[in-house]
């Protein structure tokens, strides 16, 4: 695992080279828990074994309140600490997020050799070990400078002492105190990269423009994490984007563009995968990568159905959606993995969600029925024409081929006669051709 620095990045492969650490994971069960806890640490194992570790012990504790020093009881901290020490654990990783003074806390009460870190610096490790773009990257490097200023503790002295060390231009920054230096760098370092996000941002944005003004009908594809969104990608487009049975397999939003049967082309975006207690720096340093679902003209909410946290992982889904204002566009569930139920289960799914489709993107089950709920969608505002386009305009015959649905064609002395529906972007292009419907 990575040592959360934010100046160390490491590539995919680090982990299967490293000698792999051992973990005790840490859970509380207090009320009013929107997961079972079980479930949740059953998650947080699979996070643990996704950034490079085995979790060697679990330990579990029963409060009414997290207690503001050491998040568990100090007794319970003693405890915690002698199970890791018994099996020569590597780090402790807390399910919830600690306050820096707990994970400070905490981490006196530890043997030295022992990291203290929680969920949410877990995620960003993940986050590290799998951005693979340089605008990814920057996204996982600004989360995690934002969680660690506040956790700063004089953990960069090496950084400045080439400057501090006497002699000439080593009374750069003389009266500061150390943990004064570490956040200066950590602040000019999060403004540098925001900087550069912006950047990217506006080059994104003027991709995302160009899309938006072909008139082209946009789907995001939006889902919990390992739901099978980009294996749904690859079966809708035949395109070969990255898919694996692993969290977070892909963090950068991919587009690819499709044609449904009427000929329509349609452009379908992956994004990155949501979680519980998805950490709020992540949604803020990816909202670049978010507004490829707030720009879309249909959600496709791709759900686990073999998963039996389906439903707080769809509610999980709904939270981040609010969260960026996505909340008010059209969305269709799409329950995927269907292959993996067997046939009483399935059927019961269906009566509980009539209104949802059912695909396997392994299997291709269901898919037709999901291309032609696009299609429906893409079409739902069409405008129905009849046009007489002079062979002149020839661009007009090809634009009605690629973004409008074709219902019938005929070459006539005096141009080329078309039926068709149109969405309201392309309609005004034919308006002036627009002849009285000979049917």
């Amino acid at each position: 695992m990575t040592d959360y620095s934010p100046v160390i990045q490491k590539g995919p492969a680090t982990v299967a080279e490293e000698r792999r650490e051992r973990a005790v994971l840490v859970g509380v069960d207090r009320p009013g828990l929107e997961w079972p806890l079980d479930s949740s640490l059953a998650e947080l194992e699979r996070l643990a074994d996704t950034a490079g570790a085995d979790t060697v012990a679990v330990t579990t504790q029963k409060l009414d309140a997290p207690n503001p020093r050491t998040f568990v009881g100090t007794g319970k901290a003693e405890e915690i600490a002698e199970l890791a020490r018994a099996h020569e654990a590597d780090l402790v990783i807390f399910d919830d997020e600690l306050t820096p003074s707990q994970q400070a806390n905490l981490e006196k009460v530890m043997d030295k050799s022992v990291k203290v870190i929680d969920r949410t610096a877990l995620i960003l490790d993940i986050f590290a070990l799998h951005a693979t773009s340089k605008e990814g990257r920057l996204q996982v490097r600004l989360a995690q400078n934002q969680y660690l200023y506040p956790r700063l503790r004089g953990m960069w002295a090496h950084l400045a002492s080439n400057r501090m060390g006497g002699g000439v231009g080593s009374r750069f920054g003389e009266g500061e105190s150390q943990l004064e230096v570490d956040r200066r760098m950590v602040r000019k370092r999060i403004t540098t990269i925001r900087r550069e996000l912006a950047h990217l941002a506006d080059v994104r944005s003027l991709q995302r423009e160009s899309r938006y003004g072909s008139g082209m009908f946009k789907v995001a594809l939006a889902g919990y994490t390992n739901a099978g969104k980009s294996s749904l990608l690859n079966r809708l487009t035949g395109s070969d984007v990255l898919s694996y049975d692993k969290l977070f397999a892909t963090l950068d939003s991919t587009t690819r563009k499709f044609e449904l049967p009427e000929g329509r082309e349609v452009t379908a975006t992956d994004t990155v995968g949501f979680i519980q207690k998805l950490p709020t720096t992540l949604v803020d340093a990816f909202k670049s990568t978010l507004d490829e679902i707030t720009g879309a003209d249909l959600i496709l909410h791709v759900i686990d159905a073999s998963s039996p946290e389906f439903e707080s992982q769809a509610d999980a889904v709904h939270d981040v959606l609010d969260q960026i204002g996505a909340h008010s566009i059209a969305t269709l569930d799409v329950f995927n993995k269907c292959d993996l139920l067997d046939e009483e289960t399935l059927a019961g799914l269906r009566r509980r969600y009539p209104h949802a489709l059912f695909v396997s993107a392994r299997t291709g089950q269901g898919t037709d029925a999901l291309i032609d709920a696009l299609s429906q969608a893409a079409s739902a505002s069409d405008e129905k024409l009849t046009v007489l386009v002079p062979y002149q305009r020839g661009d007009l015959v090809s634009l009605a081929h690629e973004r409008c649905h074709l219902i019938s064609e005929e070459h006539r002395a005096d141009g080329t006669l078309m039926q068709m529906l149109a969405s309201p972007a392309f309609a005004s292009a034919f308006a002036p051709f627009v002849v009285e419907d000979e049917a």
